[in-house]
């Protein structure tokens, strides 16, 4: 999966398929699409009913002949015939006609790291499928951490973390690659189910998929510290009765739940560390951790990061498209690599000083000949 960047300059079109939300990055024309990665399909005729956040209005919402599907899983396509629909719903009529005059369409991907040839060769099909006529794949790191700035061409540490919907990758970068790296099957939907399967068996009530956000939001603040909000009222249905309640949630409980996916988070930041040369580890002290992804906005994970590593923090700017937008910025040639130079040219030297530099050279010739 090596791609140079003067290859990544011919694409025309990036994409960022992931287990939750797909985004469409179109060369001069920026970021055109960042719509939820769902689809509703009507199981009688075939025929796609909705896509994107339309579609994930309906989750659980719907009748027996009308079914919510999700073509990605843990950044991975798994059906490829209907990741091909809801992209060509999402990029829409008029972007398409756009795309197809391109003589030779070429497109670049987001692939998780480590990922299996099996799951490069579906996102290649995917958008093979939409007319184009070579993709390229990057490494989902690479293109987070050139999205969200950071000097990943330069021989320092830069250390990053991907919070997806389905895994959890970290990786140290130096040089424009990846030193070591560790996808962990943790993300923002194992949160979701820890939370829910909380209310189930301490409060029994079945939480709707749609309400653990807003719960997730009511930790704000502190968030996952314990200084955050005491309490909160959370409705959903009883479990023996199947009637609505209501009931008030002590949030240290709900911490708690949210704590025990976490701590599979952190053993893989600790193997990164571990496997790490102790020179980069070093930079890192200083250097710190990128957040990027949706489920880095989760309130108080930041802090619960510092204080687990002792190493600072930070949040990226805008962490839930930093990959297209790094993969965008590859694609315009904004990325330049590092050149070396290792000999030199004599740049800076005066003319005395190259003179003397050849009388050396001269004389230590004349005498190995002698």
């Amino acid at each position: 999966m090596t791609v140079s960047l003067d290859q990544l300059r011919r694409c025309h079109v990036a994409v960022d398929l992931g287990a939750a939300r797909t985004r469409v990055f179109v060369k001069g024309a920026g970021l055109v699409v960042d719509e939820p990665s769902v689809a509703a399909v009507n199981t009688r005729t075939g025929a796609l009913i909705a896509v994107g956040a339309l579609a994930e209005k309906m989750t659980g919402r719907t009748p027996d002949y009308i079914r919510v599907v999700r073509p990605v899983s843990g950044g991975t396509v798994v059906d490829i015939e209907m990741a091909q629909r809801m992209l060509r719903h999402l990029l829409g009529e008029k972007l398409r006609r756009q795309l197809r005059r391109k003589p030779r369409l070429r497109a670049a991907a987001c692939t998780p790291h480590d990922s299996d040839p099996l799951a490069q060769r579906a996102a290649v099909e995917t958008l093979v499928g939409l007319g184009a006529r070579r993709v390229e794949l990057v490494d989902t790191l690479i293109a987070a951490a050139v999205g969200c700035g950071l000097p990943v061409e330069q021989p320092t540490a830069t250390m990053i973390m991907v919070c997806g919907a389905a895994t959890t990758q970290v990786a140290v970068l130096s040089l424009g690659a990846i030193v070591t790296a560790e996808r962990i099957p943790v993300g923002g939907d194992a949160i979701d189910h820890a939370i829910i399967q909380h209310l189930r068996h301490h409060h029994e009530l079945m939480l709707p998929s749609q309400s653990v956000r807003p719960l997730q939001l009511a930790l704000s603040g502190n968030g996952l510290t314990p200084h955050g909000p005491a309490s909160t009222e959370i409705h959903g249905r009883d479990v023996a009765t199947g009637l609505a309640r209501s009931v008030t949630v002590d949030t240290a409980a709900v911490r708690e739940a949210i704590h025990t996916p976490l701590t599979a988070v952190l053993d893989g930041i600790g193997k990164v560390l571990r496997d790490c040369p102790p020179d980069l580890v070093a930079d890192l002290a200083d250097r710190g951790i990128m957040m990027v992804g949706g489920s880095a906005l989760l309130p108080g994970l930041d802090q619960m990061l510092r204080d687990a590593t002792g190493m600072p923090v930070h949040i990226a700017e805008r962490p839930d498209v930093c990959a297209v937008l790094g993969l965008g910025a590859m694609l315009e040639g904004k990325v330049q690599p590092m050149v070396l130079d290792p000999l030199g040219d004599h740049r800076g030297l005066t003319d005395r000083d190259r003179d003397g530099s050849r009388d050396r050279d001269q004389a230590y010739a004349d005498d190995l000949t002698e």
